[in-house]
């Protein structure tokens, strides 16, 4: 799918110009103001379902069989980032698990040098 846009040098329209599918990794999900996946995707789709009625017996035309392309590509960009978006999350919340589990084992082996004697405190700091 990729090769073939790179062969068709196929381009898509955006509030921001015309990009390409290299393009297309730099864009954010969804935004309000600016160029995004989602509206990217939006109108490539308003785009199919206005062209001409689909034909059951006759081939899809270039046209739609090149918006289609174009479609499924940002489609799979769009499947792709979410997909690191998730791990990335999955991530941080495993990182921030980890992190409370050593602040709980710090404070676990302050509890248990608390509970020594003075005496014995300091023969470990003459240890030391």
């Amino acid at each position: 799918m990729f090769e073939k846009s790179s062969r068709l040098k196929l381009r898509f329209e955006s509030v921001l110009g015309v990009l390409s599918s290299e393009d297309l990794w730099d864009l954010p999900l969804t935004s309000r103001n600016s160029a995004s996946l989602d509206n990217i995707a939006k109108g490539i789709n308003r785009r199919l379902k206005d062209s001409a009625e689909e034909s059951f017996v006759v081939e899809a035309s270039k046209p739609n069989r090149v918006l289609k392309l174009k479609l499924d590509i940002v489609k799979r960009v769009i499947a792709i980032k979410v997909e690191e978006n998730e791990a990335a999350k999955k991530a941080g919340e495993l990182r921030e698990r980890k992190q409370k589990i050593l602040a709980l084992i710090a404070k676990k082996k302050d509890e248990d040098l608390g509970e020594h004697s003075v005496e014995d405190l300091q023969k470990m700091l003459d240890e030391i």
